[in-house]
This record gives C-alpha cells, sequence and structure tokens, in this order.
C-alpha cells in the first residue's frame, strides 16, 4: 500500500511543533543543569551531522574538525562581544582598532534605536547573535576550502593526516595572532545567547539541509564517489569538485557548531581544539552509524548524556551507610569499553546505514 503524498510533509510539520512545544515546556521547568544537557545534544548532533557529510555520505576520512570548530567560535565570539569587553581583556597586546568598535548587537541595537527601547535592543542582539553565527560558519567554509583545493586528491590515512595537520596549524595561528585573538589567554565572558531555541532551531535548520541535499542528485553523487570514485569518474563525474563541495559544507556546519558551542560555555582558548575534540565527534558519529542521519542523532544524544550521567563513578558515593571515594578518569575508562562493545559487536553503529521513516511507524504493530 502507497503511503498518501500529504503524510510526510504534515508527520515532519507536526514533529517539529511538538519539538518546539516541548522546548517550551524545557525553557519554563527544567534546571539549568539539564538545560545545558539539552544544548550539548543538540550542537553536538550539528557537528556529528556535519562530520557524516564528510565522512560518512562523501567516504573522505578527516580530522580538522577541531580546527573549523575554532574558526567559528573566535569569528563569532569576536563579532558579539561590546567594545569595552575587547578592552579589557586583550592584555599582552592591544586588539586591532577596527577590531574594537566591531560588535554586531550594539551597531544593530544603535541602528533600530534600541537604546531607548528595550524589546527593539533584544531584538538587535538576537539578530546581531544569528548573523555572527552565520558569519562563523561561512568563515570557516572559507576555511574548508582553502584546505580542501590542496589535500583532498589525497585520501584515505593520507587524508586523515593532512586534515589533521591543519587544524593543528589553525590552532597555532589563533595562539599567535595575539591581536586579533587575545593568543594563549583565550576570550572569558562571552554572552550567553545560545539558548535552547537557537541551538534546536540551528539544528532542525541543520537536518533539514541535509535531509534535502542527500535526496537531491548532488546526494547520490556523494554516495557515488564514497562507494567507487573510479566508477564515478567513468561514467562523468568529476569527483573532486563533489569531494570540495561536500567539504566545505562539513565545515559550514562545524563552525556553526563551534560558534554556538562558544556562546553556550561563555570562554574559548586554544588549548580546548585539540585532536580529542574530533576524536568526540568521530565517536557519535561511528558509534551511531556512518552514512546514517538517523544515527548521528541517536549516537549524539547517547554519548552526550551517557558523557554526563558517568560523572557520577568519580563522585564519593554513600551507598547503605558506605562511603566509595569516586576515581578520577573512571568515567571514560567506562565509557571507552562501552565504545569497545559496540564496535566489536555492532561494528555498522547503532542505526548501520538505515534511516527513520514514517512508513516504518506507521506498519509497526499492521499485520502482514
Amino acid at each position: 500500500m502507497k503511503s498518501h503524498p500529504l503524510r510526510d510533509p504534515v508527520c515532519n510539520l507536526a514533529s517539529i511543533i511538538l519539538l518546539f512545544v516541548l522546548l517550551y515546556i524545557a525553557e519554563e521547568y527544567l534546571d539549568l543543569y539539564n538545560k545545558r544537557i539539552l544544548n550539548l545534544v543538540a550542537i553536538n548532533t550539528i557537528l556529528a551531522l556535519s562530520l557524516n557529510l564528510i565522512y560518512g555520505f562523501t567516504g573522505m576520512f578527516s580530522l580538522g574538525h577541531a580546527g573549523f570548530m575554532a574558526v567559528g567560535a573566535y569569528v563569532c565570539t569576536l563579532l558579539i562581544l561590546t567594545p569595552g569587553q575587547k578592552k579589557s581583556m586583550w592584555m599582552l597586546e592591544p586588539i586591532q582598532p577596527w577590531l574594537e568598535q566591531l560588535s554586531f548587537p550594539l551597531q544593530l541595537s544603535n541602528l533600530f534605536g534600541g537604546a531607548n527601547n528595550p524589546a527593539l535592543h533584544e531584538f538587535a542582539v538576537q539578530l546581531g547573535f544569528f548573523g555572527a553565527v552565520l558569519l562563523g560558519g561561512l568563515a570557516a567554509a572559507i576555511f574548508g576550502l582553502f584546505i580542501a583545493l590542496p589535500v583532498l586528491r589525497l585520501g584515505g590515512d593520507y587524508l586523515g593526516i593532512a586534515t589533521l595537520g591543519f587544524a593543528e596549524i589553525i590552532r597555532v595561528l589563533i595562539t599567535n595572532l595575539t591581536p586579533i585573538t587575545n593568543g594563549a589567554l583565550g576570550i572569558k565572558g562571552i554572552p550567553n545567547h545560545a539558548t535552547l531555541w537557537w541551538n534546536f532551531g540551528w539544528l532542525v535548520f541543520t537536518l533539514y539541509f541535509i535531509i534535502a541535499l542527500m535526496r537531491s542528485n548532488v546526494g547520490n553523487v556523494f554516495k557515488a564517489v564514497r562507494d567507487d570514485e573510479i566508477a564515478a569518474k567513468t561514467m562523468g563525474v568529476n569527483s573532486f569538485f563533489y569531494r570540495v563541495l561536500a567539504f566545505t559544507i562539513g565545515a559550514f556546519f562545524a563552525g556553526v557548531g563551534g560558534a554556538l558551542m562558544a556562546a553556550l560555555l561563555s570562554t574559548i582558548d586554544p588549548k580546548m581544539y585539540v585532536m580529542m575534540l574530533t576524536f568526540n565527534v568521530l565517536m557519535m558519529v561511528v558509534a551511531g552509524g556512518l552514512g546514517s542521519i538517523t544515527g548521528s542523532i541517536i549516537g549524539s544524544i547517547v554519548i552526550t548524556v551517557m558523557l554526563e550521567w558517568l560523572r557520577i563513578v568519580e563522585s564519593p558515593l554513600n551507598i547503605f551507610g558506605f562511603t566509595l571515594n569516586g576515581i578520577p578518569g573512571m568515567r571514560m575508562v567506562i565509557f571507552s569499553v562501552l565504545l569497545l562493545l559496540i564496535i566489536l559487536f555492532r561494528r555498522e553503529g547503532l542505526m548501520g546505514t538505515r534511516e527513520f521513516s514514517w512508513d516504518f511507524v506507521f506498519r509497526t504493530g499492521r499485520k502482514p
């Protein structure tokens, strides 16, 4: 039996409405800790989807995600800080004069006359944050394009090593460009604009964009290049162009995720953007299933929540009157063992290459 042509769009719209109803309830009734976990789930899902586009759907083993996140985070931060914050924080060397006066929320507020109208001021602040996140993603995409052009002719492990090297170059540049980035001191007191609404709004947009992309002819080409690049070239596909395109789009969403993460944590410094950050995102993609959008969502949720819940083993426990001292680092040990079990017994990940579909939901429970 064929599905009704309007069923899927209606179900998708109903799901989005339900999501935002749940977000409203969470915003009103959850405490700060649980809100933070939900925010981390949304941002990590964006990062996992962006890496899955590069690695899972196009077959390029990249270890440069931390570099793109750093670019997005620093660009967004520099655009939303006030001139007063910039002047007080840049102590090793003074900030560049043109950069000190650049503040999207402040300039938009002055443009809209927000000084005398709190509602217009708040609108200008949120619009400025949106523009800063967007430009952070675009800056990361530009870096991704410049990196892709020389290194994407490589393949396999060589590509992974090259992208890792470029991520380290970006981190070293951030450390040494003190008049722009404040160097090794990092940036503190970033305005916390990354609310549940913004993070999940960007997640919905990322999901919609990647789903639409993978259902198009471009998505089919990405998969063809991943499965057999030689056969794709034989059919007249410019594989290098499509690899660069996928890499640049993935870098854009990595920059968006980095910008949102910076606004959520309210502090950034170059030591945050090491290979371990890329490894954490890669872990979510592999655990969920390479080449599965649903898998990236499930992997991000499971790993983010698990990493938070396992903190209990590092804190003192009181069981039936006996106090057990927590073991520092045990959280990552247990998590690594669980990850090994997934790799050993579910090598293709939790979802493999399967995707969620409304057909499956409506078939469940129906007799054959």
